[in-house]
């Protein structure tokens, strides 16, 4: 775990062609970008009644875009191990050092997690959360990965994960109840939950299986996005500023991208006709619905950022996509330790600073102008800090 300032650097081959050394894309940064950005608004909308319905959490069976924050940041998880994967290949590290790598950041995200759970419940707590959640996915998907990155490989292996998930929930009876059922407060993962899991602090765990496979069509969707890039890398002719119109439409990702996006967005609302969507349980359909929104979206950033002439409207969405993990964390803890862990006086009462401090963009904008500048400043705030690091060169890496 480090802070780590990043550098860039080009080479130049014998005919004088600039090679970038990095590949890295502004689509996925400004997916990962947009992600932090609206688990913050998720996060600390104050408009009580007012609150849009896309910024809660939708009834079982339901898809809202609250719902898509936590698949997209898994996501993004996802996209990023073929960069790391490419980083080991250029260092040529020998199997196990690679496979002490990807169990040393799955073992350091791990800790996070348990220490911003401990935090939340303010008393140790071991359980799993958001971020152990990711830690063991990206484990689970790094080492399929490291078997073998071949797309085809990895799309199998997703489909098995899913498919065997589906399988369970349908065919293995419940204790008392039998096969196939799947309601809310009735089906065999929160049976095996609450009778297994939970007593050893593993609630949750079987969740693994379908965003481990939700991180592997993270990492397709970024070798697509790669692919191209990396063949023109071998001929030489990706610049440091590549014109946009060099790029011939029958050779950069977009159709890719799109057929992907649509195929796996529909196919999970077709599935979700069979087997509700369950942000609770990940049930498959929500899986691949949310990952061909995504695939989509990064299509849609591939042609603004990369393709067109908007890359302005990127660097927004890039300050909070270089430092994701810290934004996320870093929000969080702030809220408890300070905004809810500080009082002050008000009225000749003692309330937490983010009580007095919503109080007051109420009183002087009303309530839902006034939950609106909380919210809004909130993050805003939020974003100098990252622009900080951003101008800095200085990025959280574990």
């Amino acid at each position: 775990m480090m802070l780590a300032r990043a550098s860039t650097a080009t080479a130049v081959d014998s005919k004088n062609k600039a090679v970038v050394a990095g590949t890295r894309l502004l689509a996925l940064d400004g997916l990962r970008g947009l992600t932090v950005f609206l688990m913050l608004l998720v996060n600390n909308v104050a408009l009580q009644e007012a609150t849009p319905d896309q910024l809660m959490h939708a009834p079982f069976g339901g898809v809202t875009l609250a719902d898509l924050v936590f698949p997209w940041f898994l996501f993004c998880m996802g996209a990023a191990i073929p960069y790391a994967a490419s980083s080991f290949d250029k260092q040529r590290l020998p199997l196990w050092r690679r496979l002490l790598r990807i169990l040393r950041r799955t073992s350091l995200i791990f800790l996070l997690g348990l220490f911003l759970t401990s935090a939340l419940a303010r008393t140790p707590v071991f359980a799993l959360g958001v971020l152990q959640l990711i830690a063991l996915a990206y484990c689970l998907a790094a080492l399929f990965y490291l078997i073998s990155p071949r797309p085809a490989f990895l799309f199998a292996v997703a489909a098995a994960l899913l498919v065997g998930y589906w399988a369970a929930i349908r065919f293995v009876p419940i204790p008392g109840a039998g096969p196939g059922i799947f309601e809310e407060d009735r089906n065999l993962l929160l049976h095996l939950n609450k009778t297994y899991l939970e007593p050893l602090g593993l609630r949750g765990l079987l969740s693994t299986i379908p965003t481990a496979a939700l991180a592997l069509l993270g990492a397709i969707v970024a070798q697509v996005l790669r692919g191209t890039r990396e063949e023109k890398r071998e001929i030489g002719v990706i610049t440091e500023n590549p014109s946009p119109r060099r790029f011939s439409p029958t050779h950069h990702p977009l159709p890719q991208l799109l057929l992907l996006g649509s195929a796996m967005t529909g196919l999970g609302y077709g599935w979700s006709l069979e087997l509700p969507f369950s942000k609770t349980f990940w049930t498959p359909p929500y899986i691949l619905f949310s990952a061909g929104l995504a695939t989509l979206l990064i299509g849609a950033f591939y042609v603004l950022f990369d393709l067109g002439r908007w890359k302005w409207l990127a660097f927004p969405f890039l300050v909070f996509g270089s430092n994701a993990l810290l934004a996320y964390i870093l929000p969080i803890l702030f809220k408890v330790w300070v905004l809810q862990g500080w009082t002050v006086s008000l009225n000749g009462a003692r309330v937490s600073v983010q009580q007095a401090w919503l109080n007051w963009h109420v009183a002087h904008s009303g309530a839902v102008v006034g939950g609106w500048t909380y919210t809004l400043l909130y993050i805003l705030a939020w974003w100098l800090v990252f622009w900080g690091f951003y101008a800095r060169k200085i990025y959280f890496r574990v």
